[in-house]
Order: C-alpha cells, then sequence, then structure tokens
C-alpha cells in the first residue's frame, strides 16, 4: 500500500534507470558474482553494467538487439547472461540473498514453503510447451516454492501439459538438499492425492497440507497462506520479460525467473 512513508522507500531518483542498482545494491551483488580468471585476456567489461543491462531487459521485456547503447554490446551482455546461467550463479545469489532477508526478517520466517503453478503463453521461439486444459493455455507452466513471506525459494519450468502434482516432484527434488529446514508446504486443491505423498516420500519427511476454498464463499476470497505466492507471481510479472516465456530453452526461463527474484531480493535486503 503506497503512504506517504512508503512512497520514498521504492523511488529511484538519481539513476539513468530505474531499474538500475544503487550503489548500496551493487555492494551487495559484486563480491557474489565470479572472480576474473587468472589467465586469459583481461576482463574489459564492468560487470557493475552487465546487471544493469539484465535488469533492465527484465523490467522492460526488449529484444538482446534492441538493448541501449549506453549498456555494454548485447553479445557481451547475452555471453555473460548465460555464463552466469549454466555456472550456477544466478541460482546462488538467489540463494544467499534469500538467506540474508530471511535472517533480517528474524520470527516472521516460518519454516515452511507455499507451493503454486502459473501457465504462460510461449512465443514462436520454440522450445518444450503444452497444453494446459484446465486454464486453455498453450505454453509453459512455471512452478515456484516460496517461503511465508513470499520470497522465491526455488522454481521449475515446464511444459503446461504437466499436472501439478507432477510439477511438485521437479521443483522439490531441486531444493530440499538446499533448505533443510523446508518440509512441510502448504498447496491448493490440485496438489491433493497420494500420489504426490509417494512422490515426496524418497526426498524425506514432506508434510502438504491442502488449503482450499470454501464452498460458502461468494465471489472474491483471500484464501489463507495461498495468497503469499499468488502476490510472489505479481511481484514477478511487474517484468515484462516474464509477461509471456519468449526463451526457446527451459533452462533460460528459469535464468530470467530468478533475475526478476534477484532484483526484488536485492532491493528489499538494502533497504533493511
Amino acid at each position: 500500500m503506497w503512504t506517504e512513508i512508503t512512497r520514498p522507500q521504492y523511488l529511484r531518483k538519481g539513476l539513468r534507470y530505474a531499474s538500475d542498482v544503487t550503489e548500496a545494491e551493487w555492494r551487495m551483488i559484486e563480491p557474489r558474482l565470479p572472480a576474473p580468471r587468472r589467465l586469459g585476456r583481461p576482463r574489459k567489461t564492468a560487470l557493475l553494467a552487465v546487471v544493469n543491462a539484465l535488469f533492465y531487459i527484465a523490467r522492460t521485456g526488449c529484444q538482446w538487439r534492441m538493448l541501449p547503447g549506453d549498456f555494454p554490446h548485447y553479445s557481451t551482455v547475452q555471453r555473460y547472461f548465460y555464463a552466469w546461467r549454466d555456472g550456477g550463479t544466478l541460482q546462488r545469489i538467489n540463494f544467499e540473498l534469500l538467506l540474508q532477508a530471511r535472517g533480517s526478517a528474524g520470527s516472521r520466517a516460518h519454516r515452511a514453503g507455499v507451493i503454486y503453478s502459473q501457465s504462460v503463453k510461449t512465443t514462436e521461439s520454440g522450445g518444450p510447451c503444452g497444453y494446459d486444459a484446465g486454464k486453455k493455455v498453450k505454453g509453459r507452466k512455471r512452478h515456484i516454492v516460496t517461503d511465508t513471506l513470499g520470497l522465491l525459494v526455488d522454481a521449475a519450468i515446464h511444459p503446461a501439459d504437466v499436472q501439478d502434482r507432477d510439477g511438485a516432484v521437479l521443483v522439490i527434488q531441486d531444493l530440499y538438499d538446499l533448505f533443510p529446514w523446508l518440509r512441510h508446504l502448504f498447496a491448493d486443491g490440485a496438489y491433493a492425492g497420494q500420489k504426490l505423498r509417494d512422490a515426496l516420500a524418497k526426498f524425506g519427511n514432506w508434510t502438504v497440507q491442502i488449503v482450499r476454498r470454501s464452498d460458502q464463499a461468494a465471489g472474491f476470497e483471500i484464501i489463507p497462506r495461498r495468497w503469499v505466492v499468488e502476490r510472489t507471481f505479481a511481484w514477478l510479472n511487474r517484468n515484462r520479460r516474464l509477461a509471456k516465456d519468449f526463451e526457446a530453452s527451459i533452462a533460460s526461463a528459469k535464468a530470467w525467473l530468478l533475475i526478476a527474484s534477484v532484483q526484488l531480493l536485492v532491493r528489499r535486503v538494502a533497504r533493511i
């Protein structure tokens, strides 16, 4: 909610673009980026400019070749994007910032998560896709797990024709080692049934609590716990690169989701 107190906290005055990072935000990102190699040609591109370019593309949704000229050449930014995607840099930065944000939240950061999926259309770029008959969308599903604060814990991208209870296994198998505190999930009715519980048994002692909409509810109703992850999708979708899934590969689709999450986390932690 915008008030006279909260609005100044989110202003981006004094920056070239609103998507650029501040000095405080850059101090949090810089030490988490790969160090220059000891051998080979010295690095000439400032990583600050690369990060700002990636945040600009995520926020505006522009194509690589339409990157403004005051950023490094798009092929240079693209090369760093692929290197950080394949090397796990984006995943690691999101993980470390998440822990820092949860530590600052203290007792408000409960030891549970919320799981949900979002079906989005794909484009002519190609790549894996499917048809979600329930939402009548041809494309992919973004399957995410957040903590109870709404911060992105992990995500998995898969064709939209994969059922939610099957897609949940894909995202959980990636996070159960990294987040030992996370063993309880809140979910909606699409995740009900013994099939999911049997699949999760091999990953440890997981519990899934189904939060259903009341049968007596009429019209809009805020559903406990589930509204948290729906708000997270609203936060992420402020980045126009995520308006559709423009990527040809699943790896790039997840990378842009992580970039949007890193941008959200670094701004939040820098304000603390």
